[in-house]
């Protein structure tokens, strides 16, 4: 990766190390093992995500307390002496909806953007992460409320790299609540700088009155991992160190509003603007937010 690549790519890099600790995660009913479960230490930026096959390791030295999370399961806390984890499904309470779909008789385009002024991309570094965007609505949107497909520009140093597309409610803060869609969406992300266009019509997805979220979810698993080497000078020495972080990458674009939240370390926040003295002019004193664009039909 170039050094002027490196400069538009915010992530939280971090060393890498051998892991200490390792354990399955599985369904405490199926046996199951549970794949891409969120996992961190608790008020540390520590954390992984479970591979295919439910497994996970971390370096850590010393017994602490882990937090699991996953799609359609409740949350875990467990000491990290624990090697088999058990989570438990989630039993949702049915609400009272009316069934419709949609008539497909007009598609429009919201949040457009332009793939030659993508500049700045987020992703998970070291780290896992959910990186998500608010989805408010509009007199367009209310009256075309079916997603019909979403595209997004995607960086990836890799030949290919897994990511999850989530979708969540407004919870009474206004932050992510629940899942809205109960079932996880795998894209494959493929190397290089690529425009993707994902057809969604078969979840039938209907935008909710007051809107809700659309998030990326990062693994940080194996097969995303991406290893490279970066020279600084240190104590007027030159050192090489090797770095860690996990592909890939997704664009952004900037905004004077602010409607994206980051899910790391077991909670949300909302992220901050960009200093007035960055480099990127158009991002200067704005929000970074993911560049999505809607199509939606009636």
């Amino acid at each position: 990766m170039s050094e002027k690549k490196l400069l538009f790519v915010l992530l939280l890099f971090g060393f890498y190390a051998s892991a200490q600790i390792k354990g399955v995660v599985k369904d405490s009913l199926s046996g199951e093992p549970i794949p891409y479960v969120n996992i961190w230490v608790e008020n540390e930026s520590i954390g992984t995500t479970s591979e295919e096959n439910g497994s996970f390791s971390l370096d850590i030295k010393e017994e602490k307390v882990l937090v699991f999370s996953a799609l359609g399961y409740e949350s875990k806390k467990l000491s990290s002496k624990n090697e088999l984890i058990l989570l438990k499904p989630k039993v949702f309470e049915l609400k009272e909806v009316v069934v419709s779909s949609a008539k497909k008789n007009k598609t429009i385009k919201v949040n457009s953007f332009k793939k030659n002024k993508i500049k700045v991309f987020y992703g998970a570094g070291a780290e896992p992460t959910i990186i998500a965007k608010k989805i408010e609505p509009t007199d367009q949107i209310i009256k075309h409320p079916y997603l019909k497909e979403i595209n997004f520009i995607s960086l990836c140093q890799l030949e290919k790299a897994k990511l999850v597309l989530r979708f969540f409610e407004i919870d009474a803060d206004g932050k992510p609540g629940d899942d809205y869609l109960g079932e996880n969406i795998i894209i494959i992300i493929k190397k290089g700088q690529n425009l993707n266009k994902l057809n969604l019509e078969k979840y039938n997805i209907r935008i909710p009155d007051k809107g809700f979220f659309i998030a990326f979810e990062f693994l940080t698993i194996e097969e995303n991992k991406y290893t490279f080497k970066n020279t600084q000078e240190l104590d007027g020495k030159i050192i090489k160190k090797e770095f860690v972080y996990f592909e890939p990458v997704i664009g952004t674009t900037p905004t004077e509003n602010q409607n994206s939240y980051q899910y790391t370390k077991g909670i949300w926040y909302k992220r901050g603007k960009f200093s007035n003295v960055d480099k990127l002019t158009a991002y200067q004193n704005k929000f970074g937010e993911l560049a999505i664009e809607l199509i939606l039909t009636n």
